[in-house]
C-alpha cells in the first residue's frame, strides 16, 4: 500500500534495508576510500538484490546507483583548472539530470522534483538556523581548515581568474549537493524508509563524497551533522529554496576560509585566525 504523498511506499519489509545499505556503502568506497574495485561490483549486486525484493526498490536503488555510478567516473578533488572545471561540471549535472530524465519519461512517475518553496510559514527555529549557520561557519571552519591542514585538498589560488572560478565552483557544487542527495537521492530512498533511516543512508553517500571533495580529516565531524540536518529540514519544509539558502551560505564561509588560509591577505575577515 502507497501513501497519496509521493507515492510513497508503506510496506518496508527488514531485508529492504540490505541493498540500500549497500549503495550507501558503495559509495563510501568509491568516493571516500576510492576503492572502485569493490564499490561497482556492490552497487550492482545491491541494485539487483533490490529488484529481485521488490520491483520499485528496485528502480528507485538503480536511479540512485546511477547517479553515484556518474559521479564515480572521474575524480571530484578540488581542481580550478579549466579542463577539470568543465570536466567535473559536465559529470555533476549529468548526474542529477539523468535519473530525473528516467523518473519523469521512462517511469513516468514525479518522484524526484525540485520544489523551489513551500507555502507555509518557517517556524522560529527554521529561522534561527539561517543565522546559526553562518555564525557557526564564521566560528568553526577558519579553525577546521587551518589547525587539521584540510585547506591543503583544495587548490593554489594564483590569480582573479582562478579565484572566481573556485568561488563559482564552490557555489555550483553546494547546489548540486541538495538536489542530488536531498530531492533525488533522499526522495527515492523516503518511499521505502522511514525519514531517519533515510537520512542516514543518504547521509553516508553525502559525506563519503564530500570526503572526496576535499573534507578530510576530522571533516566528517562537521559534514555529518550538516546532511543530516539538511535532509531533516528539507522533508519539514519541503523546500529546496529554504535548505539551499542554508547551504551556500555555509559554502560562502568555506570559500572566504579557504582563501584566508591560502592567502590569508585576500580575505582578512577571520580575527581568530
Amino acid at each position: 500500500m502507497s501513501s497519496p504523498r509521493s507515492g510513497r511506499v508503506e510496506t518496508r519489509p527488514r531485508w529492504n534495508l540490505l541493498p540500500a545499505g549497500g549503495v550507501s556503502l558503495a559509495a563510501f568506497f568509491l568516493f571516500g576510500l576510492q576503492w572502485h574495485a569493490v564499490g561497482i561490483p556492490l552497487l550492482a549486486v545491491s541494485v539487483i538484490a533490490a529488484a529481485m525484493l521488490d520491483a520499485e526498490l528496485g528502480k528507485d536503488l538503480a536511479l540512485v546507483a546511477l547517479g553515484i555510478g556518474i559521479v564515480a567516473t572521474t575524480s571530484v578533488e578540488a581542481d580550478v583548472s579549466w579542463p577539470s572545471f568543465i570536466r567535473i561540471g559536465t559529470v555533476l549535472a549529468l548526474a542529477v539530470a539523468s535519473p530525473f530524465v528516467i523518473d519523469r519519461f521512462v517511469f513516468r512517475r514525479r518522484v524526484v522534483t525540485f520544489p523551489w518553496r513551500s507555502r507555509e510559514k518557517k517556524t522560529r527555529l527554521e529561522i534561527a538556523y539561517l543565522v546559526a549557520v553562518p555564525a557557526l561557519g564564521y566560528l568553526i571552519l577558519p579553525f577546521y581548515f587551518i589547525a587539521s591542514g584540510a585547506y591543503l585538498n583544495w587548490p593554489v589560488l594564483a590569480d582573479g581568474s582562478e579565484l572566481l572560478r573556485f568561488f563559482v565552483g564552490v557555489n555550483a557544487v553546494g547546489t548540486w549537493d541538495e538536489l542530488f542527495f536531498i530531492c533525488t537521492v533522499l526522495a527515492l530512498l523516503r518511499r521505502h524508509f522511514p525519514l531517519w533511516q533515510a537520512n542516514l543512508l543518504t547521509m553516508v553517500i553525502f559525506v563519503s563524497f564530500l570526503w572526496e571533495l576535499g573534507y578530510r580529516v576530522w571533516g566528517p565531524a562537521l559534514t555529518i551533522p550538516f546532511a543530516l540536518l539538511q535532509g531533516y529540514l528539507f522533508a519539514k519544509t519541503r523546500s529546496l529554496g529554504y535548505v539551499l539558502a542554508v547551504h551556500l551560505m555555509f559554502d560562502a564561509l568555506v570559500f572566504l576560509a579557504i582563501v584566508h588560509a591560502r592567502q590569508p591577505t585576500w580575505a582578512p575577515i577571520f580575527f581568530l585566525y
